[in-house]
């Protein structure tokens, strides 16, 4: 069921690399600054100081650098920052200060000190001059190591795409940046980015060593940060291309071989909260995020990796002279293909950047989305705020703007939906159902299906979830054409879970209005959401075409009816057992038609699967104790595909 917001959120996906929690605290503490004061983050002291508060920015010190994340704040969003997770910010990381209209209570600031350790600060307080830092700094060693055992492999995957063996996009390029998974691989330690270093990143860290054999060849990738159940490295530019196996030698005990598959190029897009992608202007570098949006024309830098062999460039320093590299790529901005201005090596080892203009023609919404292809191989897809002149984005669906969907806090949303559904599928045939669900979140909030109108995401890997508690909105019942009324009933006993089973002529084909009434209980109050469809409802037209789905070409969805200006979500899947795809479009129900791109296709794995169509209406749901509400209507249609 498609559904303005989901009854999930993801609260791991908080960077532009996602990684397991591994490592103790070394020193947590709280500390108030007056002008002109400085802090040692590894110490509390102020002696050789990582900060200094000026009284009107905050100045990282010696080899120091720091940068605010970006729509990232909180105490909930500061508790579940882990050491490796500050690692993804350590590429927008800077010597520069940051002003103290950045600096608001809540917000939070990654801190790489000259001692090369990771630290986090939580602004708790900031007036009269004076600035109060709650923060934790990890240590570069601790207790908890890999295990006496050999150590085990269980994924290698792109660091920023994570797209597993089994699908199209997978496999890991020269030059590129990718993760090891597993248990016992290395001792808790240092998650800093040691590429600015004279010495550059080290082919063996806490421990912990790696070989690569491909065609007879052997090479030693570098590590950026090591832990027992991820390192993260760079497959050196000089590793010949096909399948090969993979060791992990940890305190001198060796892994089994795992098995590795270099290709030519496999572009990963690095993405944090959720699914936005992390792209920055290509003048200023401020990141892109709902509240600071992209604007049709803009020059941007898109953070990647993946694109391909880089002998020119270092795979294990940092560089100031970085070079081009001449893969064949396509960046899709929106459905529209961007230009590229330069692609090719970042500043440092294993990370890629794509300056691009984005095309004056692009849609604009929330979750406007983003593909690279290189040939066939098509990365993960992310989605970019886009609002003609920049400032906080409007998802066109809802009306939400970008500061409710990132409320300022950011740790907890209040949500309320009522939804009217209907579907008819080849396995059940017509069904028509009623469902509610009223629930706090506690973590980082994404919509589900988030994307903007003219656009496709591609969904391949699983999402984790924040902690969801029900409310409790009373008594909600559901009245419509030909005397329906229902009162709807607890779903499985969830507090703030409701579903009703309606009769199968209860949503007529000429439409109708239905109304849903709360009657307030002890979390939300009383409310009225009336829902009216159209004549006639939308219909699928030639529903045959999908039944064999060539996935190199584009295919086109068409339908009649349904309610003027809404908008049809088509979506998708296939697959074998252990790796499904599926993907989500969004079209003006007006448009009567959609193509959905083949290069979201040719993500999917081949397979039977399945094609639908929903035309989703929404209408306004306010009540007391709620952040975000609505009442929505689900009329879809669903037949079997094969993917080939």
């Amino acid at each position: 069921m498609t559904q303005i917001f989901n009854r999930r959120v993801f609260i791991a996906a908080v960077a532009a690399f996602v990684f397991p929690i591994a490592a103790r605290a070394d020193l947590s503490d709280t500390k108030t600054l007056t002008a002109a004061q400085s802090l040692n983050l590894d110490t509390g002291s102020t002696a050789s100081p990582d900060i200094l508060w000026t009284g009107n920015s905050l100045a990282p010190q010696g080899s120091a650098k720091a940068v605010i994340l970006p729509g990232i704040t909180g105490a909930t969003a500061f508790g579940l920052l882990a050491q490796v997770q500050l690692q993804a910010f350590s590429v927008l990381a800077s010597s520069s200060a940051i002003p103290t209209s950045a600096l608001t209570v809540g917000a939070i600031v990654a801190v790489f000190t000259n001692a090369g350790h990771p630290a986090k600060m939580m602004v708790t307080a900031n007036s009269g001059g004076s600035i109060t830092l709650q923060f934790t700094t990890y240590a570069a060693t601790g207790g908890g190591g890999g295990g006496g055992g050999a150590p085990t492999i269980t994924q290698i995957v792109n660091n920023s795409s994570s797209i597993l063996v089994g699908f199209p996009g997978y496999g890991i390029a020269p030059s590129s940046l990718f993760a090891i998974k597993g248990s016992g691989l290395a001792d808790p330690g240092d998650a800093t980015n040691h590429s600015s270093e004279g010495a550059g990143l080290q082919t063996t860290l806490n421990g912990a060593s790696v070989s690569v054999t491909v065609s007879g060849t052997t090479t030693h990738p570098a590590l950026y940060y090591a832990t027992p159940s991820q390192l993260s490295v760079v497959l050196p530019a000089a590793t010949p291309l096909g399948t090969g196996t993979l060791t992990v030698t940890y305190k001198g005990v060796t892994s089994a071989p795992a098995t590795i598959k270099v290709v030519p190029s496999a572009v990963g897009i690095n993405s944090y909260n959720g699914n936005f992608g992390v792209a920055t202007d290509a003048f200023t570098g401020a990141l892109l995020t709902v509240t600071n949006s992209g604007t049709p024309g803009q020059t941007i830098t898109l953070w990647i990796t993946g694109l391909g062999a880089d002998p020119a460039d270092s795979d294990t320093t940092y560089t100031l002279t970085p070079h081009s590299v001449n893969t064949p790529l396509q960046i899709y901005f929106g459905g529209i293909l961007a230009t590229i201005l330069y692609q090719g090596a970042s500043t440092y080892p294993g990370v890629s950047i794509v300056n691009l203009t984005i095309p004056e023609s692009v849609p604009t919404g929330c979750f406007v989305p983003l593909a690279a292809v290189t040939g066939v191989v098509v990365s993960n897809v992310v989605t970019f705020p886009i609002h003609q002149g920049g400032g906080p984005c409007v998802d066109v669906r809802t009306g939400l703007t970008g500061a409710q969907l990132t409320p300022t806090g950011g740790q907890t949303l209040k949500t309320g939906l009522v939804a009217l559904i209907q579907t008819n599928d080849p396995k059940n045939g017509l069904a028509n159902v009623t469902d509610a669900a009223f629930e706090k979140y506690t973590g980082i909030y994404a919509p589900a299906n988030s994307v903007s109108p003219g656009g496709c995401i591609v969904n391949l890997t699983p999402s984790t979830v924040g902690t969801i508690d029900g409310l409790d909105p009373g008594t909600i019942t559901l009245t419509g054409p030909g005397g329906l009324a229902v009162t709807l009933g607890s779903q499985f006993g969830i507090k703030g879970a409701f579903f009703a089973l309606l009769g199968a002529g209860a949503i007529p084909s000429s439409g109708g209005t239905f109304t849903f009434k709360g009657s307030g209980g002890a979390d939300v109050g009383s409310f009225t959401s009336a829902l009216t469809l159209s004549n006639p409802l939308i219909t699928w037209t030639n529903q045959g075409a999908v039944a064999s789905v060539d996935r190199t070409q584009g295919l086109t969805v068409a339908w009649t009816g349904g309610n003027p200006g809404t908008y049809v979500y088509i979506t998708g899947g296939a697959g074998t057992a252990g790796t499904t795809g599926s993907f989500t479009c969004l079209a003006p129900v007006d448009a009567g038609q959609f193509t959905v791109p083949s290069y979201i296709l040719l993500s999917l794995p081949a397979g039977n699967g399945s094609v639908g169509i929903q035309n989703i209406i929404f209408s306004p749901l306010s009540a007391a104790g709620l952040d975000i509400g609505s009442g929505t209507a689900s009329i879809g249609q669903t037949a079997a595909a094969s993917y080939r």
